[in-house]
Formats: C-alpha cells, sequence, structure tokens
C-alpha cells in the first residue's frame, strides 16, 4: 500500500483519505494527551482490584504473571488501539467503518460497553461523594456503632451496609431509594458534565489535577503507613511468592481480565483519545509510557494498601492477643488448669505480650484449653474485607480510623477515589460522545446539548443504583457486562486488523506515521499471541459462568454479616441480555453492510441491463482492495 506524503492513513486504499474534521479540536500539548490517558487507565480496579488478586493470588509470582502477560497482550492490544485511533482521526465507529462498512458494529458495541460502564461506574463516584462528606466529622461516624458490644471490624460493615447503603437482605428486595445515594449520583454526574461539556478543551484542564492528585495522596498514605507498627508484614504478606498458583488456570484468567481492565481495552476510549494526535505523533512510546505509569501505580497502591491493612491487620492481632490472655488469666483463677501449660506471660499488661510469642504458645498448647481461643493469624487479618468494594469502603475505612488524625485522612483517601474516577469517567464518556458525534452530522451541530442531555438521561437510568438493592446491581453490572463483552469486542478488533486488513499493511501504515517500522513481533503477537491468549480468556470466561451458579455478596441484617447468595433466575435473564446487547451490534452492521452491498449490485445490475447484457469493455477486472468486498 502507498503511503501518500509522510504521513499514511489505515485502509487508504480501501476508501478515499477522509479530510479531517475542520472543528475537531486537539491537544494542545503531549503532557494532555498522556494525562488525559493515564486517567482514563488508571482507575478504582488498580486501588482495590489489583491489591486483592496480587495478594489473593500468591503476591510476587502474580506479579510475574501480569507483566508477562502486559508484555505479550496488553501492551501490543493497546498500541494497536492507539496506531488505529491517530491514523484514521476518528471514534471508534468511524474507525471500524473505515476499514470496512461490515466492522463498523465494532464502534457501535463500544459505545455501549462504554454507557454499561458509565452506569454503575459512576454510582461508585457517588459513593466516594457520599464518605467525603462524612469525613468531615470527628470522630468519623464508622468508628462508633450504635449497637452497644460490637467489635471494630464490625462498626465499618455495619456503617457501610446500613447507613450508606441502607442495603436490603438480597436482590431480590428491592426497596425504597435512597435519598443520600441519590443526592450523591446526581453531584456525581454534574460533576462529569461540567468537566466535559465542551470536550477534551474543558475535560483536560480538570485533568491537570484529577491525574496528578492521586499520586501525591498514595505518596503521602505510602510515608506515613511507613512508620506505622505493622507495615513492614504487609509489605511481606504482598510480595510473599506461591509459585504453584501458575498451575491455576482461574488465576491466569484474573490476570488476563485486569489487563484488559486497567488498559480499558475494548471501550473505544483509547481511539478517541489517540485520535485528537497529531499524525506524525509517536503513539508507540505512549503505549510504553502509560503502560509502564499504569503498572507502576498498580504497584504503588498495592504497597500503600498492604502498608496501611498491615498495620490495620497487626493491630486487630494484637487486639485478638489481649483478649484470649485475659481468658487465660480468667480460666486459671476459676478453674483447674494445669500449671505447666500455663504460658509465662505478663498477665497485669497483655498488650506487652508479642505476636510471635503467643502464636508459638497456642501453636503446641492451644487445643489443649476450653473457649474460645483463637491463634490471631495476622494473615486471615489480612484478608478480611479484601475483596471489591469492600476494601476500600470497609477495611480501608476501618484502618484509616486507627490513624492519628483520621478525618483528614479519610478526607484524603476519598478526594483520591474520585479524582480516580472522574478521570476514568472522561474517558468512559467520550467514549460515546466523540465517535457519534463523528458519525452523525446533528449531534455534532448540538455537541453541548448532546452531551448535557446524555448525562441527564445516564443519571435517570442510573437511579437504579440508588435503591436499596442497588450495590447488587452494581456487582452484576461489573461482573457481567464488563467482562465477556469487552473480550469479544477485543478479539474482533485483533481479528479485524491482523488478519483481515492484514498486519503488514498496517505495520506499513504506522511507518508512514512515524517514520520508520515497529519491530515484525508486533506481527506475530497480534495475529497468533494476542487472539490465542483472548479466545483462550473468552473460552475459560464462559466456562466459569456456566460451570458454576453465579453468585453475588449479600448482607444478612439478622446475623450482621456478610454471605454469598446465588442469582435468582429473572437475574441470570438480565446478565444474558446485558451481554447480548453489547456484541448484538456486530453482526448487525454486518448484516447491514451485506444487505446495502448486494441492493446497491441490484441496481448496478438492473441499470446496466438496461444497455446491453454483453460487456465489451477491455478491462478484465481490477486489484480488489476494499475489504467490504470480501466474503
Amino acid at each position: 500500500m502507498e503511503n501518500q506524503g509522510s504521513v499514511g492513513y489505515v485502509g487508504e486504499e480501501i476508501q478515499p483519505v477522509p479530510s479531517e474534521p475542520a472543528a475537531r479540536a486537539g491537544w494542545n500539548t503531549k503532557m494532555e494527551y498522556i494525562l488525559a490517558q493515564v486517567g482514563l487507565c488508571v482507575g478504582f480496579g488498580n486501588i482495590w482490584r489489583f491489591p486483592y488478586l496480587c495478594h489473593q493470588n500468591g503476591g510476587g509470582s502474580f506479579l510475574l504473571l501480569y507483566v508477562l502477560l502486559l508484555l505479550t497482550v496488553g501492551i501490543p492490544l493497546f498500541f494497536l488501539e492507539l496506531a488505529t485511533g491517530q491514523a484514521i482521526r476518528q471514534g471508534s465507529i468511524g474507525a471500524w467503518k473505515f476499514f470496512s462498512p461490515r466492522l463498523a458494529g465494532i464502534g457501535y458495541s463500544s459505545c455501549v460497553l462504554c454507557f454499561f460502564v458509565a452506569l454503575y461506574y459512576n454510582v461508585i463516584l457517588a459513593w466516594s461523594l457520599f464518605y467525603l462528606g462524612s469525613s468531615f466529622q470527628y470522630p468519623l461516624p464508622w468508628e462508633h456503632c450504635p449497637v452497644e458490644g460490637n467489635y471494630q471490624n464490625v462498626l465499618t460493615s455495619y456503617f457501610w451496609y446500613r447507613k450508606a447503603l441502607d442495603i436490603t437482605d438480597s436482590i431480590d428486595e428491592t426497596g425504597s431509594f435512597n435519598p443520600y445515594i441519590v443526592g450523591s449520583l446526581l453531584a456525581a454526574w454534574t460533576l462529569v458534565c461540567l468537566g466535559m461539556f465542551k470536550g477534551i478543551k474543558t475535560s483536560v484542564k480538570v485533568m491537570y489535577f484529577s491525574s496528578i492528585f492521586p499520586y501525591v495522596v498514595l505518596f503521602c498514605f505510602l510515608v506515613r503507613g511507613l512508620m506505622l507498627d505493622g507495615a513492614l508484614e504487609g509489605i511481606i504478606f504482598m510480595f510473599y511468592p506461591k509459585l504453584e498458583i501458575w498451575a491455576d488456570v482461574q488465576v491466569w484468567r484474573q490476570a488476563a481480565t485486569q489487563v484488559f481492565i486497567t488498559f480499558s481495552l475494548g471501550l473505544g476510549s483509547n481511539i478517541v483519545y489517540s485520535s485528537y494526535n497529531p499524525k506524525n505523533n509517536n503513539c508507540h512510546r505512549d503505549a510504553f509510557t502509560v503502560s509502564m505509569i499504569n503498572f507502576l501505580t498498580s504497584v504503588l497502591a498495592t504497597l500503600v494498601v498492604f502498608v496501611v491493612l498491615g498495620f490495620h491487620a497487626k493491630n486487630k492481632a494484637v487486639a485478638c492477643v489481649v483478649s484470649n490472655i485475659k481468658q487465660l488469666s480468667e480460666q486459671f483463677l476459676s478453674g483447674p488448669v494445669e500449671i505447666n501449660l500455663m504460658p509465662s506471660f505478663k498477665y497485669s499488661d497483655p498488650s506487652a505480650v508479642a505476636l510471635e510469642d503467643y502464636r508459638a504458645w497456642f501453636k503446641l498448647h492451644g487445643d489443649q484449653f476450653p473457649g474460645n481461643l483463637t491463634d490471631c493469624d495476622l494473615e486471615k487479618e489480612m484478608q478480611q474485607g479484601m475483596e471489591g468494594t469492600g476494601m476500600a469502603f470497609i477495611a480501608f475505612t476501618e484502618a484509616i480510623s486507627l490513624l492519628p488524625g483520621s478525618p483528614f485522612w479519610s478526607a484524603l483517601f476519598f478526594l483520591m477515589l474520585l479524582n480516580l474516577g472522574l478521570g476514568s469517567m472522561f474517558g468512559i464518556m467520550e467514549g460515546i460522545f466523540t465517535p457519534l458525534t463523528d458519525r452523525f452530522e446533528t449531534l455534532a451541530q448540538n455537541k453541548i446539548k448532546f452531551r448535557v442531555f446524555s448525562c441527564i438521561i445516564c443519571f435517570v437510568i442510573g437511579l437504579l443504583f440508588t435503591q436499596r438493592c442497588g450495590n447488587y446491581f452494581v456487582m452484576m453490572f461489573d461482573d457481567y457486562s464488563a467482562s465477556l463483552p469487552f473480550i469479544i469486542v477485543v478479539v474482533f478488533e485483533t481479528f479485524s486488523v491482523s488478519w483481515l486488513y492484514g498486519a503488514d499493511r498496517f505495520l506499513d501504515d504506522i511507518e508512514g506515521m512515524l517514520g520508520w517500522r515497529p519491530h515484525v513481533i508486533y506481527k506475530y503477537l497480534w495475529k497468533y499471541v494476542c487472539l490465542l491468549a483472548m479466545l483462550g480468556l473468552l473460552g475459560a470466561t464462559t466456562i466459569h459462568m456456566f460451570i458454576k451458579r453465579p453468585t453475588y455478596m449479600a448482607w444478612n441484617q439478622e446475623k450482621g454479616s456478610e454471605e454469598y447468595l446465588e442469582y435468582p433466575d429473572w437475574a441470570l435473564a438480565v446478565m444474558a441480555l446485558l451481554i447480548i446487547f453489547a456484541v448484538m451490534p456486530i453482526p448487525i452492521a454486518l448484516i447491514h453492510a451485506v444487505l446495502m452491498d448486494w441492493t446497491r449490485q441490484r441496481a448496478r445490475d438492473s441499470e446496466a441491463s438496461q444497455y446491453s447484457i454483453v460487456s465489451t469493455s477491455n478491462n478484465c477486472g481490477s486489484l480488489m482492495t476494499d475489504m467490504s468486498d470480501l466474503d
């Protein structure tokens, strides 16, 4: 394929080179673009999902596995999306339609995915806003429980489930709307709308703060956390290797899924942001720069989480030792206990007993004593409340409440979450706005109205998540609308570029843009490694969904504890519809394009038959390069 001048569009032989829209904005500086991409890719998943997976799946071993998938799958696919957007300078719909009208459905599916993600993602921003507002109190409202006799670890769970969410016992019980969360959601959508109602020109101004401020907070927490008792134990638990996890297929699935989430692959937002770059921008270097920032952010956040949770776990373990020493003392005074089994601890000051000394004694003689003595296992304490939103709104808030000046640290933490969420929301919503305004002229002429109206519609639909059962719907959308459809979309993206269009031709186009050709290894990564890895992930995810009935974590008010419940049949139907709606545009656009081609061909044949039934042209044919003519 010949390039025109020093730059080359993807698909120059497929369609005439489109002229860049006159009103299309662009990044003022390279820093703006990098901040926008970092804001999109670095989000809630870096703060709670990655640390949880790292801890549950072998610490350092999981990190190595993640780096392997990052280099062989994540960065190549991220580079593919950046190069596509920069070359074609259109949103996801226009980009894939430029390859071929039959592929336009990939872009529409990306828009649907952005819509689904935006609905529940902004609810998490609303929760962060609610907790941020609650942080300006002393003492913090989750430090004291109205039910006397509850332990500290119950307090944050009680506040989260009973006060913040006012949650029902199951997804079958809808309950009324939670006015506090409704107000917080309205505030969250107002912030998103104000931040991007004029496009990237307004959102990028917010990104200078929203993308940088979280790093300031993370470093503050890290420095403060390293001075706490238990920080070293937290770091040890983070990096302690468990090499046997490499043989577990589910660990590979979780690591690959995290790569997809952290790069926002399949959303179309990477294509959108890259489309505002100049044609000669070094998107290859950008892919590695953003990827490394993203990875280091995950590691930094994991360090912070485990340092703080190590402090929290150490406090819980020491409190456990104190409680058990008191029980031992009472048993010795009130009943016959063998004196030779009693540990030689300082019973007058139980807090002075070292955790290691107590655990060593318990391992030898603990089972020989009546009562409820426990081994005060530090690792078990580290695992409490770690999964999902529970890490941020239960475990981390409990740890913060133990710090001196807890309201200050709480406000910092939730302000950080708010900024992380805003950066991601700007990219997610831009993944809807830009492709549709590029595609439909009417929307392009009414950009501000379209953006404001879209935010209003999203808020109204998002009220579903502000019901008392709303948290269960957030989990449903997060687990099913943001997993399988993403993989399917990226499979079609990679197959379209590397096989239908051709990896060599795509590298030719990149060479035309950059002035140098990326290494040939990308050809084999795109055509084989990435595609096979995604097909394997698709299969593993599908099998995982069918091999065991999906469950969700519910709050049992009577027991005052969490429990796993199976989704009812109607919820399974909703999950199936979410997946179907997300990927349905792909076959619909394909069928529509085929029918349009067939209709045009019939019209040409009918017109030609009016003049001659035998062609007298000496032209025997021409080279077929348009992918829309391929079967």
